[in-house]
This record gives C-alpha cells, structure tokens and sequence, in this order.
C-alpha cells in the first residue's frame, strides 16, 4: 500500500482508485526491475490514470503527469510507454500533463489570466502531449457542409515507425479529453 502513494498523488487528498493505483503499482515495479529507468523514475510521480474506450474495441490509458514533471516524463517516454504498455497488455499508453484552464476575467477587472492557461492553449498542449515522440508538422481545419468541423494534422514522417499503428488510439483519446474530432496523417513527400 505504501508504494503506491509513493508515486500517485492526487489533489486535496483524494483517494485514488482501484484502477489509478494499479498503475502506480507498475510504476514502483518498474522503478525497481528496470536497471535503465531506476534512477529517473525515483522522483516521477502521477497525479491521476484513467482507462479509456478508443477506436472499436481497443482500450488506452491515459496517464497524467504533473506539469513540473513533464520534461523529466519526456526524457525517458518511449522507454516508459513501451514498458507500459507490455504491462498493460492490448492498452495504449498516453502521457499526458495536467494543465488548468482559466476562464476569461470578467469586464472591468485589471487581472489578466496567462496565456497557457486560455482554453485554446491547453487543448493545442493536449494535442502535442498526446503525439508526443512525433512532431505536429502541420494543421488544417475542415468545414463540411453539414456544419461540422475536423481537424487534420499531420505527423512528422520520422516517427512513422513509432506511432502508425496508434493513431486511432491518438483520436480517440483527444476527443474523449477536448470533444474535438481529429483525423492525423503523415503529409505526402513527392520523390
């Protein structure tokens, strides 16, 4: 029980689930059977896991990270998704950052909210925490007739190999997480 709470930490204290802690528990097993990831997990913690239906009948957890601790996250991601994800066999793994949105200030006040903290900047951060070992290299917004709106955006060609077979779980997981349809691809190289 007390490994657990060594690396999940919720706000205000709260208990965490039976789901949240099962993956803290693999975090802690991880930190002390794997030789190459000990010493950078000994200070990472989580702040809050969920599971989630994507794409059919594939599932993904979707992990959050503290937003001071996303660099130290990102130094060692492929290392800690691929060990993950054979932990949580047939789950997709997505690292996200915890990140709070402020709502505009009302007329007249003198307080100015950050601009991280605007809505449309959390959501673009969302985006680029979920793709993260490829690169966002280019967007477009499509209006269809009907109304309705889908954003592409395509993926650095590089990291091919890595995220091909995740896309779907990509879509899946942004529009649980913001409510925005988005379809991801890899531009076209003409030869």
């Amino acid at each position: 029980m007390y490994t657990t709470w060594k690396k999940i930490r919720k706000d205000k204290d709260a208990e965490p689930t039976e789901f949240e802690e099962s993956v803290a528990q693999a975090l802690f097993d991880l930190e002390n059977t794997s030789q190459d990831l000990k010493s950078e997990l000994k200070d990472l913690f989580i702040n809050s896991a969920i599971q989630m239906d994507v794409a059919g009948n594939r599932k993904a957890v979707v992990i959050y990270v503290p937003f001071r601790l996303r660099k130290a996250y990102r130094k060692i991601h492929l290392r800690l998704v691929r060990e993950l994800e054979k932990k949580f066999s047939g789950k997709d793994v997505v690292l996200v950052s915890t990140r709070r949105i402020v709502r505009p200030p009302k007329k007249g006040s003198a307080v100015q909210r950050p601009r991280n903290r605007t809505l449309t900047s959390v959501h673009e951060a969302i985006l680029e925490d979920v793709v993260y070992p490829a690169e966002i290299v280019g967007k477009r917004i499509r209006y269809r007739v009907d109304g309705t709106k889908v954003i592409k955006i395509f993926l650095d060609p590089k990291e091919k190999n890595n995220t091909e077979f995740k896309l779907d779980a990509f879509s899946g997981v942004y529009r649980k997480l913001t409510g925005k349809d988005v379809v991801f691809e890899y531009p076209i190289t003409e030869a």
